[in-house]
């Protein structure tokens, strides 16, 4: 091993034993800020970069509510083959660990930008889902909301799915380019993060805003913000620059064997 690489990887242990030693001292708790690279060993591609969703659909083309309303054949093309993707996917050990730190009291809330709710499928509670979900979608006609399991059933891959009340087109509850961001969830998300002590920002740039700002409100309320990414962009000296599929299990076990 290169002398350079090994010492980073013992930094990065020392970095990890100090967040272990950190999470179970806390008084407060941690919340944990996920993105994209939470989910690609789901194989979960991200939607940016060469291999991602946007390479082959225009966002603006695909991704918005316009297009959807001017076009829905066409949108609906990409959005049941994301469908297929997210169906396909199952949790990794990233979504795992997180729901283990979870029940081991040294997280309280996930805050999501991932609209696959593999988090709540590992079984971690309080998810707050910053861009909706993919678990249910609603007419924009009648506005009925109906569980994605319901229009599966109801509806043939492919086609527009249609409300079964009114006839009027349904749309998936997932914040589209342009949208808003659903309010409660971002005010459940600044609050979370006023509440703790630690803020672990893992699989996420976090360079889109609103999310952007989450660890910058963090370090305004006191609370320490660590980074588990490979390739880390936050200004913190608390990162951990390793897929967030082998550092969060790894957290666990250092947890358990302090216990």
């Amino acid at each position: 091993m290169d002398p350079e690489d090994a010492t980073d990887s013992l930094t990065e242990l020392d970095t990890l034993d100090e967040l272990a030693t950190t999470l179970k001292r806390s008084r407060r708790g941690a919340v944990v800020l996920s993105g994209a690279g939470i989910s690609v060993s789901s194989d979960i591609p991200a939607f940016r970069g060469s291999e991602g969703l946007w390479a082959r659909y225009d966002p603006t083309e695909y991704a918005t509510i316009e297009a959807l309303e001017a076009d829905p054949v066409k949108v609906w093309q990409m959005l049941w083959e994301l469908d297929a993707v997210l169906e396909a996917a199952e949790p990794n050990p990233a979504h795992l660990a997180i729901a283990e730190l979870q029940d081991l009291g040294v997280v309280s809330t996930i805050i999501t930008q991932n609209v696959d709710a593999l988090h709540q499928e590992a079984g971690s509670e309080d998810v707050v889902e910053l861009h909706g979900s993919r678990r249910t979608l609603s007419c924009l006609a009648c506005h009925r909301t109906v569980t994605r399991d319901e229009v599966a059933k109801e509806a043939t891959r492919g086609e527009v799915p249609r409300c079964q009340a009114c006839g009027g087109q349904l749309r998936p509850d997932v914040v589209f380019f342009g949208e808003l961001l659903p309010e409660a969830a971002l005010h459940r998300a600044h609050e979370a993060v006023r509440r703790c002590d630690d803020l672990i920002v893992a699989g996420t740039a976090a360079e889109v805003e609103p999310a952007a700002s989450l660890p910058r409100l963090a370090e305004r309320e006191g609370a320490r913000v660590w980074e588990i990414n490979p390739d880390p962009t936050l200004p913190t000296d608390r990162r951990i620059p390793r897929p967030v599929e082998h550092v969060l299990p790894a957290l666990v076990d250092r947890l358990r064997s302090q216990q």
